[in-house]
C-alpha cells in the first residue's frame, strides 16, 4: 500500500468519526431542547448528598469537609431530613484498572444522590483515560461552572459562569491522530447549552443586583464556534435590558484581571469551556491561591461541588500531603448548602471560614511542613464554629 493510499484510508475513517460525533452532538442538543425542569430542594423530605473523596490529596482534604458537614447537619443527618453516601471508585488506581474515566458502578452511586461533594481526582496526560470531571459533567448534564472570588479590599467581587459541557472539553478525547504527521481536536457550541448557561448568567445577575455581564470569547478567530456563543449571548442579553453585557477577548480579558484600575469593575463573566477554566485559575490566584476557591457544577436534576484545585501528586510524593489547604474543598462546601437551601448553614460556615482565614488566622496553612495540617486547621474551624454558634 502507498503513501497515498494509505492516508486515503485514514481520511475516510476520519471522515466516519467526524460523521459520529456530529451525530452525537445534535442528539445532545435535542435532549436539552426537551429537558426536565430543575429539581426543587426546598420541599424534598430528603436530600441524599455523595461524597466521593478522589485521589492524591483529595482523601485528606475531604476528611476536614466531612467533619465540618457531619457538625453543622447533624440535627438533619439525625432526622432522615440528609443522608449521606460514601462514593466508591474514583481513585486513579481504580480507573486506571478499569481504564474507564468514570465507573459504573460509581455512576450508579452518584445518580442515586441528589448533589456530589467531590475531591480532586488525577486526569494523566497522554493516553487514552479521560477525565472524570468531564466524564460527570457529561453524564450528569452540568452544564453550569459557577466560581465566586471576593477580595473585599480590593473591592472585588467576582461571579465566573463558565460553560461546563461543550467546548474543547466535550470531545477532547475524541480527536483524530495521523501519527506522525497531524493531529487534530474538535470545539463544539450548540444553541441550546449557550442559551442556558447564558441565561443562568443573566439571572443571577438580576437577582443579585449585578448590573455587569462581561462575556469573554475569542470571536475574531474562532469565528463559528464562539462567534455562534457571541451572538446567543448578545440574544440572551436582550431579556435584560437593565444588565450591560459588553464582550472581550480572552487574552485581554486576562489582562483585566490583573489590573487593579479596573478589575474592581468587573462583576458577572460568561465564558466558554476552555477561556472559563484558565481565567478561573487566574482569579483564584488573585484571591490568594487556587486552594481558596471552590467550585459549583450545577445542572437542572444535578449538582457537584469540588476543589477548584488538583489532586497535587507532586505534593504527595514529597510527603507534603497533610499540610495541604482543605479552604477550596470548603468554599465549595458553602455553594452546596446554599444550592440545596441551607443559607443558614452557608453563611455560619462562610464567617467561620472568613475569621479563621482573614481574621485572626491562628492557624496558617503554607501548603508546607512549615505550616499547620489541613487536620489543624480543620479542628480551628471547628472551633470556631462552635462559639459562633454558641452566641
Amino acid at each position: 500500500m502507498n503513501e497515498n493510499t494509505n492516508r486515503d484510508k485514514q481520511i475516510e475513517e476520519a471522515a466516519e468519526k467526524f460523521k459520529k460525533l456530529l451525530n452525537e452532538q445534535l442528539m445532545r442538543q435535542d435532549k436539552i431542547k426537551n429537558a426536565l425542569p430543575p429539581k426543587d430542594y426546598n420541599n424534598a423530605e430528603n436530600i441524599k448528598i455523595g461524597i466521593a473523596d478522589g485521589d492524591g490529596i483529595g482523601p485528606i482534604i475531604m476528611a476536614e469537609a466531612r467533619r465540618v458537614l457531619n457538625f453543622l447537619m447533624c440535627d438533619e443527618i439525625k432526622s432522615g431530613k440528609i443522608s449521606l453516601l460514601d462514593i466508591d471508585g474514583l481513585t486513579i488506581e481504580n480507573r486506571q484498572k478499569l481504564n474507564c474515566a468514570l465507573p459504573d458502578e460509581s455512576l450508579d452511586q452518584i445518580l442515586s444522590c441528589d448533589v456530589l461533594l467531590k475531591g480532586p481526582t488525577t486526569t494523566p496526560s497522554g493516553g487514552s483515560l479521560g477525565s472524570a470531571n468531564v466524564a460527570l459533567r457529561k453524564e450528569l448534564d452540568l452544564y453550569a461552572n459557577v466560581r465566586q472570588i471576593d477580595i473585599p479590599e480590593k473591592g472585588i467581587n467576582w461571579v465566573f459562569f463558565r460553560e461546563n459541557t461543550e467546548g474543547e472539553y466535550a470531545l477532547g478525547s475524541d480527536g483524530i491522530l495521523f501519527p506522525d504527521e497531524m493531529a487534530v481536536d474538535f470545539k463544539v457550541t450548540t444553541d441550546g447549552g449557550t442559551k442556558r448557561i447564558a441565561r443562568a448568567a443573566f439571572s443571577y445577575a438580576a437577582k443579585n443586583g449585578n448590573l455587569r455581564v462581561s462575556v469573554v470569547t475569542k470571536s475574531n478567530i474562532m469565528k463559528r464556534t464562539d462567534g455562534m456563543f457571541s451572538s446567543i449571548c448578545s440574544e440572551v442579553a436582550k431579556d435584560y435590558p437593565e444588565i450591560i453585557c459588553d464582550e472581550w477577548y480572552v487574552d485581554i480579558m486576562s489582562a483585566n484581571l490583573i489590573n487593579e484600575k479596573t478589575q474592581a469593575d468587573f462583576k458577572v463573566f460568561l465564558l466558554p469551556n476552555l477561556y472559563g477554566d484558565i481565567l478561573t485559575d487566574e482569579a483564584a490566584q488573585i484571591q490568594g491561591g487556587v486552594g481558596t476557591a471552590g467550585s459549583a457544577n450545577i445542572g437542572d436534576r444535578y449538582a457537584m461541588f469540588e476543589a477548584i484545585h488538583g489532586s497535587a501528586p507532586r505534593k504527595i510524593e514529597k510527603g507534603e500531603g497533610d499540610y495541604s489547604n482543605p479552604e477550596s474543598i470548603l468554599r465549595a462546601l458553602i455553594m452546596l448548602l446554599n444550592h440545596i437551601g441551607r443559607q443558614d448553614k452557608a453563611q455560619l460556615l462562610e464567617n467561620a471560614l472568613d475569621i479563621c482565614t482573614k481574621k485572626e488566622r491562628k492557624i496558617v496553612i503554607s501548603g508546607k511542613k512549615d505550616g499547620a495540617t489541613g487536620k489543624e486547621f480543620g479542628d480551628y474551624l471547628l472551633e470556631t464554629l462552635q462559639i459562633i454558634k454558641n452566641k
